[in-house]
């Protein structure tokens, strides 16, 4: 029985050009409502869609050139500024995500090029009996009288897959040349956290400072042993959530008596008013109390939630608790740094130069399994997860088992919802199906919908969720640090993402749709699966519909975050502080659950290149979408709170692999159940190649991903002291203008301008160490004072140890009740209403441009 005549019999309408219709339609009409929301919205609101070209938070250099203020004039200038801006103003993991996003829109055009004029021909003839955007796939090649067409699909996969693979050497290659010049640049090399290593499981004999400086000799500076800071943390937490608890009752009194001051005037009818001043023996709270009586004074119960129990003034109430708490915590604090406390098995050392701290991470530094392993590098003092430092080396090992297994376990119970999800995606297929023939009563406009859009838009929802346990799974795990937390996510999310929004989803897609078909007709199976498994791509192209255009539209206008920030910022806001907080911090993109999904997207489309090659198409445009919207996000609007130092990168490129591999071995499945034993053993033969190659380059690359390699550290150190560093400098301090002068296509070699092919192919030459160096900042900071003693000091202590006690802050009244209060509470806590004032509307109200707030501190850069 042929193909086409197991199609008619079975009358199965196609479900290819009506589902992409419906389902492009509605995402189009979103994704042009969210893209006029940004356009609108970007003009009056700079805070939340330019808060990089302004926000004093941020130094200077960190800043990027401010555009024109249209409707469309910005495009221009924004499309000018080159993708090295991220890199010099902001950190190298924005930089590679835009590249990564560049890469990958590269490999899919290249794939449109090279596949669509050979298989969409090949394909479109095959006689295959399928209709309307089903004859461009493999499917609708005749198994049995046009079995020849397979060794086109052989050929092309080895051509577009062996160019993948090239571009996951080249760009290692890149990244390692580019990390090199990056974290040996004085602007890196002299921080603090590029010369401390965090060793974890040391047994107790080395838990101590004098025997460690034996071990790694006289380039040890400092050297933190952590230690268990339980009952300190529990004192700083108490301490600052009454002095909190006591800013906010401050507040809230000025605005009680501001609100009676203004109903005042109302009543005078806009009289003038004087300002007072207390006497400096006035009793404490007198001049509050003209306008706000005693049982008016904010208060609170000392029981459970503050529901039950005994009622206090409040502000009297905590600086009582305060007189008791600031003592008692300086005192515990003052212990730890004498060094009298429990010690735990891990400890920081600082070494003098980048190079010791290189090389004692790179050594053995015990004889005996598990000891002082694993080491980490370039961990800064605000990323380090303090609970995971008290793991012992035993229980890391079960900890790392039981958080595998339980990630296991959670992909296969996510398999469920996934799998309706993908049974969904070809609803046409399940309605012959004796009990759910009543599918076919529904409309068609409804059933393209509910098949296209709806599975698409439930994906990734139900993807949105898991995120969040990763990162749980891996604090749990003893990551010790933020970004190896986001690492860890990276790898596992990608897991989840490849086995979930994948593999799952697309046997359940093809076995719902031959399921049927089989069990009428079991000797057909070979083809059945040759002909129903590339239809499972169709789903796919929805899910790249809704990804690219919707989903690129809502990163870009960020409508929800807009809707979010200004109600927070407005409503919510009632301290001066909170005002601050929320005005001050950028939101910043969490690498280990936005990559993978980026990855992912890429994988599908590697996988279907050979089989569905119109996939790639879509996959270029939502790609690009993508690309164009995280361009913007990162040049004006977000910021890097977790620094990887770049290793997001070659994880995120060797995970294409998983594209390469799968599809492979779904071609040599298509060709099996074709019976074309010719393109079979093609594809063997290349498997075994992409095994070798994986094998090779892991094996020549990975020690240069991880590490610092001896010979570049001397050199660097050689140019700082000889001639010093000629590199880029960061300004016009606007970004634009020297930051034009260079870019990853245009090397520094001094011969003759390569062209484009020699540098493509070659970057071991074109983007070498000494190009790479030109690329990266240079002179953003005064790197011989990087940090003060008291700094560089207390830099590795818990939190706690190094908490100082919080200044209050307070707006000023014109009823001179702030200065009151500012003396009072002055005497227990420190306290100011600089800065703010309340206004006749009883507003808060702050300078947001000009000015530095009280409670500003400078971002020490670790």
């Amino acid at each position: 029985m042929s193909t086409g005549s197991a199609r008619d019999d079975g009358d199965q309408p196609s479900t290819s050009a009506a589902t992409l219709y419906l389902t492009l339609a509605p995402v189009a009409l979103t994704a042009a409502v969210y893209v006029s929301i940004f356009l609108i919205l970007r003009k009056s609101h700079r805070r939340f869609y330019a808060p990089r070209t302004y926000l004093g938070s941020l130094r200077t250099s960190e800043r990027s050139p401010a555009l024109p203020n249209g409707l469309f004039n910005w495009i221009g200038p924004f499309w000018r500024m080159p993708d090295i801006h991220p890199l010099q103003h902001q950190s190298l993991d924005s930089y590679l995500f835009l590249r990564f996003l560049k890469v990958l829109v590269t490999i899919c055009f290249v794939g449109c090029c090279l596949l669509w004029p050979v298989l969409f021909p090949v394909n479109a003839t095959g006689g295959g009996g399928q209709q309307q955007i089903d004859i461009l796939s493999y499917s609708n090649v005749n198994k049995d009288t046009q079995s020849n067409r397979y060794y086109a699909h052989a050929f092309m996969a080895w051509i577009f897959y062996g160019f993948v693979m090239y571009m996951i050497l080249r760009e290692s290659i890149y990244y390692i040349n580019l990390r090199q010049a990056f974290l040996l640049s004085p602007f890196y090399a002299n921080r603090i956290s590029s010369r401390t290593v965090l060793f974890v499981s040391i047994p107790d004999k080395y838990l101590d400072e004098a025997r460690l400086r034996k071990v790694f000799g006289d380039s040890v500076k400092h050297v933190w042993i952590a230690g268990d800071t339980d009952k300190l943390d529990d004192l700083v937490k108490e301490r600052d959530k009454v002095a909190m608890k006591l800013e906010k009752a401050e507040v809230k009194l000025l605005k009680l008596a501001n609100a009676q001051r203004i109903k005042s005037l109302k009543k005078k009818k806009g009289g003038a008013e004087e300002r007072t001043e207390a006497p400096v023996d006035a009793e404490s709270g007198s001049l509050a109390a003209r306008w706000v009586p005693d049982k008016k004074r904010p208060t609170h119960r000392l029981g459970a939630l503050g529901l039950v129990g005994k009622k206090v003034d409040t502000i009297n109430w905590c600086r009582t608790e305060l007189e008791r708490l600031i003592p008692a915590v300086d005192t515990a604090q003052a212990e730890y740094r004498a060094g009298n406390y429990k010690k735990i098995n891990s400890a920081f050392i600082e070494f003098y130069h980048q190079a010791d701290a290189e090389s004692a991470f790179q050594v053995l530094a015990h004889h005996q399994a598990l000891r002082m392993t694993p080491k980490y590098i370039g961990i800064t003092p605000g990323e380090v997860v303090w609970s995971a430092l008290k793991v012992s080396w035993w229980q890391r090992v079960i900890r790392r088992f039981a958080v595998v297994g339980f990630i296991a376990v959670l992909i296969i119970f996510w398999a469920i919802p996934v799998a309706v999800v993908g049974a969904i995606s070809n609803i046409n297929y399940l309605s012959t199906i004796s009990f759910l023939t009543w599918i076919q009563l529904i409309p068609e406009v409804v059933l393209g919908l509910v098949s296209g859009l709806l599975p698409s838009v439930a994906l990734s929802i139900l993807m949105s969720l898991v995120p969040v346990i990763m990162r749980l799974c891996a604090k749990l795990s003893g990551e010790p640090s933020l970004s190896r937390v986001e690492l860890f996510t990276q790898n596992a999310y990608f897991a989840f993402q490849l086995i979930q929004v994948f593999l799952i989803t697309t046997s359940t897609s093809a076995a719902s749709t031959v399921g049927k078909q089989i069990a009428d007709n079991p000797g057909s199976v070979t083809t059945l699966l040759a002909e129903n498994l590339p239809k499972s791509s169709n789903f796919y192209i929805s899910y790249f519909i809704v990804q690219g255009l919707g989903i690129a539209a809502s990163v870009l206008s960020q409508a929800v975050g807009f809707v979010i920030f200004t109600i927070m910022y407005k409503f919510l806001a009632g301290t001066p502080r909170a005002l601050y907080t929320k005005w001050a911090n950028l939101s910043a993109i969490s690498w280990g659950s936005v990559l993978p999904v980026y990855t992912n997207i890429a994988v599908i489309s590697i996988t279907y290149a050979g089989i569905a090659p119109l996939m790639l198409g879509f996959a270029t445009i939502g790609l690009s979408l993508f690309y164009l919207a995280w361009r913007y996000n990162i040049f004006f609007v977000t910021d890097t709170n977790i620094d990887t130092r770049g290793l997001i990168y070659p994880r995120a490129l060797k995970q294409l692999f998983a594209g390469i591999y799968i599809a492979e071995l779904c071609m040599v499945g298509i060709f099996a159940t074709s019976v074309a034993i010719g393109p079979l053993i093609l594809m063997v033969v290349f498997l075994i190649f992409t095994i070798l190659f994986q094998m090779t380059i892991n094996s020549a690359l990975d020690p240069l991903l991880y590490n610092l390699p001896r010979s570049l550290g001397v050199e660097a150190e050689s140019k700082v002291s000889d001639m010093g560093y000629s590199g880029v400098q960061d300004g016009e301090k606007d970004g634009i203008s020297e930051a034009k002068k260079i870019s990853s296509e245009e090397t520094a070699v001094a011969k003759k301008k390569p062209s484009f092919l020699a540098k493509f192919l070659k970057p071991w030459e074109y983007c070498d160490y000494e190009t790479m160096r030109k690329l990266v900042p240079h002179d953003r900071f005064d790197v011989d004072s990087l940090y003060t003693d008291e700094v560089e000091r207390n830099a590795y202590f818990p939190p706690s140890v190094s908490s100082g006690t919080p200044l209050l802050w307070i707006p000023e009244d014109v009823m001179g009740i702030s200065k009151q209060e500012v003396r009072d509470t002055g005497k227990v806590i420190p306290i100011t209403d600089e800065g703010c004032t309340l206004s006749d509307k009883n507003k808060l109200e702050w300078d947001t441009e000009a000015v530095r707030p009280p409670v500003w501190e400078e971002k020490i850069v670790y």
